[in-house]
This record gives C-alpha cells, structure tokens and sequence, in this order.
C-alpha cells in the first residue's frame, strides 16, 4: 500500500459529531420534523410584514411615510419608508434565531418617518410561547390584519396592519429571502446583498467555423496579388484563418476555428475578409453578419452541409451607406458541436463531464447533499471601526448548479446550517466548496479564505461524512491556515448496477475521441469558457463576482511553478517506491538475506515452469488476495488539501515570489523578462506532464487501496474471475486469443477508448489534494 508521510495535525482532517438527524445523532420526532437532515436544526421566529392601511398622518393632507420596526429584544429589523402613503405595501420577512432571544415577546412598531424626530403611529406586541409553529410541507400561515395599538395598549380608531408571526426552521420557504438578527447591522436596502441564492451555469456550446473558400472578391488594387485572410468575431472572441496560399480573388482555406457561445445567443457572428496591402494596414473586402439561432446543430461528427453565403460591402457615399451592385461570395459550414463538453474547470477535478446537448444525456445514478454546517477561527479579510472582522458565506459549486449560502455578518465562527442537493450523472466528479468574505457591503472585491474538493467515487453511498475540513491557502508569506469549515456528505444512489457500468464508459463525451481538439485549443476555449460563466453569473442578483468565480474554476493553476514541479516529482518518486520496493526485495532472494524465503521462492518457480498455465492464475489470485487484504486499511475519511503533498510547507521565500510573480514578469528587463517568460512556459508544460505521470501511477496504486470502493470491488471481483477462467482455458489457447485480440483488425476497432483504459482513467488520483 501507498504510505504517505504525515500531515501536521494544524492541516488534519476532523471527524465531528453534528446533531444533525442524518448521522444517527437524532433520532425519534425530532427527526421527523427536520426537514434538513444532514444540518443542525436552527429555530426561528418568522414576522412577515405584508402591508397597511388608514395609516393616520400628521400632515395637512392627512398622509405619512411610514415604516416598520420588528424589534425582539436588543435586535431590530427596518423596512423601507413610502413617501406621502397611508396604505403601503412590503411583504418582508424578519427571521430570528431562536438561540439568541432576549426577550419573550416581539414587538411590531409602525412610525413616520421625519427629519428630525420618527413619529409614532401604533404598535403590536406578539407573545413568544403563543407563536403558532409551522412545519414544511404545510402551506404558509396566512397573513391577518391587527388594528394598531397606542403606547397604552388601546386599539387606534384608524390603522391596520396585516402580518404574520410562526415558528419554524431554516426549512421554511422564507428563510432565504428573509432579514436575519445574525445580520442586524444590515438594513433592509443591503439584504439583498447578503441573500443566500442557487446560480445555474450558462449553457455553453462550441461554435465550429469552417472556412472553406471564397469566390470573386474585388480588392482595390488590381495589380498585386492579394493576401487574404478571414477574420470571424463573435462577442470578446476573435480568429483570424492562415493567409491563403492561392493569391487570387478565389482564395481557399478549409479551415476550423472554435469558439464558446452561451445560451441565450445574444451576439451575431461577424466574418469579415481582409487583403493585407501594408504590413500594419488591412483592406476589408467583405463582411457577412449571422444569428446564431439559425445555425444548426449536430450531436456526431457528421459534417453539416455547407454554404454560400454573400458579403457585403458598403460604399461611403454622401454620407450615406450605398450597397454595391456586385457581391463576393464565401463559402462556410458552421455548426454548433453539441457532442462535445465545454471544458469551464480544470480536467483533474471536474465536476460535470456531460455533452452540451441535452438529447446526448444518460439519466442520473444517484443523488448528492451536501449540509454546510459552521466554521471556526476564519481569518480576520479586513477592518471595520478599527478592529478586524469578517461576513462570511460559502459558495458550492457541482456541475451547473453554483449555490450561495447566506453571509453571516461580522464573525469569525458563522453558522449557516443550509442544505443542498445535485443529482449526479457520474460518480468520477468533484464538488468544490469555497469559504469568502463578502466585500459588496463595503464595495470592496470578495476575498478568498479557503476552499475544499470532495471526490465523489472517494465516497461510500448512503454514508453520512461529517468533517470540519482545514481551510489552507498559499501566500506570499507561505502556507497559512484561515480556519476549519465543518460539513456534512451524502453520496446516494439510484442503482448500483448502473453506477459501476460508468466505469467503463469513456469519461468524456465521443466527439473528444472521435474528433478531438489540441490540448492548446482546449486551454484558450476554457479560458473563454470562464469569461461568459463570470459575465454572466456577475449579472445574478446578488452577483457572484468575477474573483469568485475564477477561484472556484482555479485560473492560472496551469502555469509554471517551482512548488508545484518540485511536488509532482515527489508524487512520482512516491509512486516508484513500490517498484524499488520489489527490486530490493528480489536482489535480496537473490543474495539469501532469508534462506527459507528464497527455497519457497525456487519451488515456487520450478512449479511454474513446468506448468506454465499456472501463471496468469497465480498473479490474478495474488492481485486478489491483495485486495482483499487491504480491505482492513481502506481510507475511512475523504480526502482534503493536503501541504504535504503540495510541497507547501517546505517552499522557500524565492520560490513563492516566482510563484506569485505576475505573467509576464516584472522583476527584471526586458530580455530577462522575455527569457523568464519562456522558461515558465516551457516549464508549465513539463510540470503538467510530470503531473500525468505521477497521476497514472497513482491510478494504478488506487486500484486497490480502497480509495474509491467501487472501483476495488469491480478488480478484485475481475481477478477472482479471471483466476477462475484461466485456470480452467488451456494456456496456449488463452494466449492464442490474446495474441488474436491484440493484433485484430481496425475495422473491428471501436473508436472510442477501451473498457480497461475506461475504468483506468476513472480511478482517483491525489490531483484532488493539490493546492
């Protein structure tokens, strides 16, 4: 088995014990009624304002501008005012926890808003141990209109209030809209701003471009050949064809250009042909302008048929625009490649490996919940009235689906207690939960604490994991902890049957096989593909903003760093250990360092020899035995950041300023600067291939370590069968069927990837620990 060198106990993973129904903790009624099972039960006392009327004035005109306080205890909630309206509407919602009462009734006060002094209008006062509670899926409790109260407690003669006050949890429909006492340093123009929210994901396409050839263009100077090239836009997007090698006005290309486009299709697709007649100087000889919404789509790779289509070139005359009597022609095939899988997260954890066109999707095999509990001892992101502080909130993100907990304001241990659920279409995938500090309430930009991936197929189903996770980020100074983020897994699923039949499907789509795309193409589409899922998530209310989002999608994690090189080449030489291992235990049979060892080893190897049909079955059964013999051992905990493994905690003050120098460089001169520039390029590339190797290898340790049980139990029950097999099919004829196999004939070649090398690539790897 793979033996990993110890993480400092700061860096450790926790198991806790949450009362929360899901781990067993709970049990009885309380159970029933927690509608959230894998989070601690939080009770709330619910004030949903809903409007008023004959609200009395103090003016001429007998009107006011009113507003609402909801006040338990030393907490107090604020509507908005209404100018110059007796009868105004809100249909706010007040929460307050439970766990911070201060009083043992609430207290509902409608005042006049004024300049110097906020008149009072009436009251209403609402005994806690009277409050009606209300548990999901009950419909909501209807809202009543109470006659206003003086400060004696004597009804008005005018004014009306209709509200509703209930009991309930962190289950009820209202709690995410709602104004909470956690956050009573917010008024209730800025709720918004703090709001837990679900963000889906645009749905992102591939946009092919062939570029085949154009037909009769009219350039301005007849007499030089002209160099022509097509330049296609599409939004931030642009590519530019190869200058034709036929300089004529029949120019020819066949050429594919990529792009990402997001559904809905805002944007036209612009191509514009151009003559380069001066080195720095382009002459357009057409432009065709096309809606993305008549572009047809494709599921295989299958080319769509092409087209002409005419260009257009307008002529400046008088000010006004004068179409020319003649058109050049371009001849395209465009299609929306919806068999592919729009790559927005890096490759060794993503979460979502599904092609764009929903006609392509499998069903689901099974379900995930996620509970985010609390966290402790976040760093304090920055200053408020002269001391540290921090409004925390948590962004999950899994597939499509981003989730947003609400942000508990000025505290460095928040508890949110939310729960949230995805469905799950392949158990290889990874969640990724990221710990900020929310900076709208300041202008300020959003702040990372920390974040933590879960591999799924790490997961035994139906399991509950409860575990405060380490929150670790690497900064100039080095490697320092910002706090522990408590959370509870559940891996569920619909078929196990099904679930196991993925490993031996292709991880990605056909078309990534069938027509793959260069690994330089992929990096610049992702990096588009990034751009529109920031844009557009920034658009969301409240937004995710654009940190956000590049720090859950990991921008940059590609590009060169010593740390990161010197880690994967401890990964590799890790995984070679094993191999040293059995090189040194074989010279030492051949030296006689134990005798009885080294006799059983020679009739062991007089057996085989003489009944070489022995062999295969003997190596499957010892595989076997082996799996099942690190059954005892199989990892109990999910995997986490983990320093050691990222080579974090022992990196040098010069290697982290490399690592966080800006690219390019701006330490040196010019030529420094370009030759730096080089060697971190160069260097990106060779860390990305020591990264491969080292995964690979550690594939093949995960084979039966139990780190995904799945997996385990499909080769171990493989070696059984094909010990079996191979002992009852004479060797010769087994051979002989391999040897048939091995060299059979491409027509009888699937395009796609082998069942072996299927299930190879779906093992985990320690990618995920990386920092």
């Amino acid at each position: 088995m793979q033996k990993v060198a110890p993480v400092p106990e700061e860096f450790a993973l926790k198991q806790t014990a949450p009362k929360i129904a899901g781990s067993g903790v709970i049990t009885g009624g309380d159970k029933v009624i927690s509608a959230y099972d894998l989070v601690e039960q939080m009770e709330y006392y619910y004030v949903r304002i809903v409007k008023a009327k004959d609200l009395p004035g103090k003016d001429v005109s007998g009107t006011c501008d009113p507003y609402v306080e909801v006040k338990l205890g030393n907490y107090k909630g604020v509507t908005k005012h209404f100018e110059k309206k007796s009868n105004p509407e809100w249909n706010l919602v007040f929460a307050f926890a439970q766990e911070q009462l201060q009083a043992s009734h609430i207290e509902v006060v409608v005042k006049d808003k004024d300049v110097v002094r906020d008149d009072f209008i009436g009251r209403l006062s609402f005994e806690l141990v009277e409050c009606p509670r209300r548990v999901p899926p009950d419909s909501p409790l209807a809202p009543q209109w109470y006659k206003l109260e003086d400060k004696k407690g004597e009804k008005l003669k005018k004014g009306e209030l209709m509200l509703a006050v209930w009991r309930g949890t962190q289950a009820d429909e209202a709690f995410s809209d709602a104004w909470h006492s956690d956050a009573a340093a917010v008024g209730s123009e800025a709720v918004s701003k703090i709001r837990g929210k679900v963000y889906l994901s645009p749905k992102l396409w591939y946009l092919r471009v062939n570029v085949i050839q154009c037909q009769d263009l009219v350039p301005s100077d007849k007499t030089r050949a002209p160099e022509v090239c097509v330049k296609v836009i599409h939004g931030g997007q642009a590519r530019k064809t190869k200058t034709s090698a036929t300089k004529t006005v029949h120019p020819s290309w066949n050429e594919d250009l990529l792009f990402v486009v997001a559904e809905p299709f805002e944007e036209p697709l612009i191509l514009t042909v151009e003559d380069r007649i001066a080195p720095n100087k382009d002459e357009v000889l057409g432009r065709c302008v096309m809606l993305l919404s008549s572009i047809p789509r494709r599921l295989d790779n299958k080319p769509v048929p092409a087209k002409w289509h005419n260009l257009e070139k307008h002529l400046l005359v008088e000010g006004e625009k004068k179409e020319a009597k003649f058109s050049s022609k371009i001849h395209l095939r465009i299609s929306l490649d919806g068999g592919y899988h729009v790559l927005d997260e890096s490759t060794y954890y993503s979460s979502d490996y599904r092609p764009s066109s929903r006609l392509l999707w499998k069903s689901s095999i099974g379900l995930l919940e996620l509970g985010i509990i609390s966290a402790t001892g976040l760093s304090l992101m920055k200053t408020k009235d002269g001391r540290g502080t921090t409004d925390a909130y948590c962004i999950a993100k899994y597939g499509p689906k981003w989730v947003r907990t609400r942000t508990i304001i000025d505290t460095g241990s928040p508890k949110w207690n939310e729960q949230y659920t995805w469905e799950v279409f392949d158990p290889c995938t990874v969640i990724t939960i990221g710990v900020f500090d929310n900076g709208h309430l300041q202008g300020g930009k959003d702040s990372s604490i920390g974040k933590v991936r879960i591999r799924l197929s790490t997961l035994e189903t139906e399991r509950v994991y409860t575990h405060s996770y380490p929150l670790i980020v690497l900064k100039t100074s080095g490697v320092k902890k910002t706090g522990e983020i408590q959370l509870a897994v559940r891996f569920s699923c619909t078929s196990y049957l099904n679930m196991l039949h993925k490993y031996t499907h292709p991880l990605l789509p056909k078309m990534h096989y069938v027509h793959p795309l260069s690994v330089a193409e992929l990096d610049v589409l992702r990096h588009h593909a990034i751009q529109i899922v920031s844009t557009r998530l920034g658009r969301s209310e409240p937004p995710v903003k654009k940190e956000v989002v590049e720090y859950m999608l990991d921008v940059g994690s590609h590009i060169w760093s010593v740390r990161k090189a010197k880690a994967n080449f401890v990964r590799i030489m890790t995984v070679m250990n094993g191999v040293v291992a059995v090189a040194r235990w074989f010279d030492q049979i051949c030296r006689w360092k134990n005798p009885l060892t080294t006799i059983l080893i020679h009739i062991l190897f007089v057996i085989l020899v003489i009944y070489p049909e022995l062999i295969f079955p003997t190596l499957f059964l010892y595989l076997f035995m082996i799996g099942v013999w690190n059954y005892r051992w199989k990892p109990k905990h999910p995997a986490h950041m983990d320093v050691r493994v990222s080579h974090a905690d022992a990196v040098s003050a010069d290697e982290l300023d490399e690592e966080f120098d800006s690219f390019p460089t701006s330490k040196a001169t010019d030529i420094v600067r370009m030759r730096y520039d080089r060697l971190r390029s160069i260097g990106g590339r060779i860390q990305t291939v020591i990264g491969d190797l080292a995964m690979q290898g550690e594939r093949v340790h995960a084979v039966l370590s139990w780190r995904d049980p799945r997996a385990s139990v499909l080769f171990t029950a493989f070696c059984l069968v094909a010990a079996v097999v191979l002992y009852i099919t004479p060797f010769q004829m087994a051979l002989l069927l391999l040897g048939f196999y091995v060299l059979r004939h491409p027509k009888l070649r699937s395009k796609t990837p082998h069942v072996s090398t299927n299930f190879f690539k779906r093992l985990p790897a320690r990618s995920d620990l990386m920092l």
